[in-house]
């Protein structure tokens, strides 16, 4: 992706080095609506358990420079995401608050509870705020295979997506669905939710791509990423087998669909993952 000397977003609160305590819990939609929490805290029924990476390693000075340089790309990215989401919503006659991408390392406080970089990057519809530990980066290339930029730009696309599902009432809704059905039943539903986010992150790329600032490569990087945290994917390494009942973000095949969906269409109007019979 082309980001260098571009704009950065100046909705971002940079918290890396403060320190804080405990793991996300509570808050909303599904609680967080984190990319991989279930897998990386033991979820779906407490089956599905990963080593958890260390939080408390001291950063050298080589690591901080990279970190830095992550944490600039990924301000380039909001910023993309602020530019193309506010003209797609003002086409659809609304407006498009913005975000705020908290940057942390370790943890720190929430409107969903602590965040935690065990959680992963996550969307908290409580404060409307983005949450991402760049450790996450090196997670995405050295555990679950998904090396390179657009990566890490597919995760903060998705999670600006679930910001898109706030403001357009989506995630209310999905909410007070929470208390009504079995957790069984309502995973059905944060499937839905989760790849709904990934078709926005394709409608993103897509008119990211039309700005000219996609290279050859990006679009295999994002849909590498979608296809190394399917539910089924990440169950079958954790455990050896898939217990489809307790998905709640998809497999890798649905994440891949609808990320591509979006990439090629463009078109907001055709991501209901709600209505869809065949996801």
């Amino acid at each position: 992706m082309l980001w260098q000397g571009r704009r950065e977003s100046s909705n971002v609160d940079d918290r890396r080095g403060i320190g804080g305590g405990g793991i996300a819990v509570g808050g909303g939609i599904l609680g967080v609506i984190a990319l991989v929490i279930n897998y990386l805290l033991g979820g779906s029924g407490g089956n599905t358990q990963l080593p958890l990476p260390n939080q408390n390693q001291p950063v050298s000075a080589e690591e901080k420079a990279a970190q830095d340089e992550e944490a600039r790309f990924v301000k380039v990215v909001l910023a993309d995401t602020e530019d193309i989401w506010t003209q797609l919503m003002s086409k659809a006659g609304r407006s498009y608050p913005k975000p705020t991408l908290v940057l942390f390392s370790g943890s720190t406080p929430s409107g969903c509870g602590h965040a935690s970089s065990a959680s992963g990057p996550f969307y908290c519809p409580g404060d409307q705020e983005l949450y991402i530990d760049l450790s996450f980066y090196d997670e995405l290339r050295n555990r679950f295979g998904a090396p390179g930029d657009f990566a890490m730009a597919y995760v903060v696309a998705h999670e600006v997506g679930h910001h898109i599902q706030k403001l357009l009432g989506i995630s209310d809704k999905i909410d007070r669905l929470r208390e009504q059905l079995s957790e069984e039943e309502f995973n059905k539903y944060s499937v839905r939710v989760e790849l709904q986010a990934d078709f926005f992150a394709g409608v993103w790329a897509h008119y990211e791509k039309g700005k000219g600032y996609l290279e050859n490569g990006d679009f295999d990087e994002a849909l590498n990423a979608a296809n190394a945290i399917g539910d089924d994917r990440l169950q079958k390494e954790a455990q050896g087998y898939v217990v489809p009942e307790s998905f709640t973000h998809g497999t890798s095949a649905q994440r891949m669909y609808w990320f591509k969906k979006g990439y090629e269409t463009g078109d907001i109007n055709q991501g209901d993952t709600f209505s869809a019979t065949d996801l």
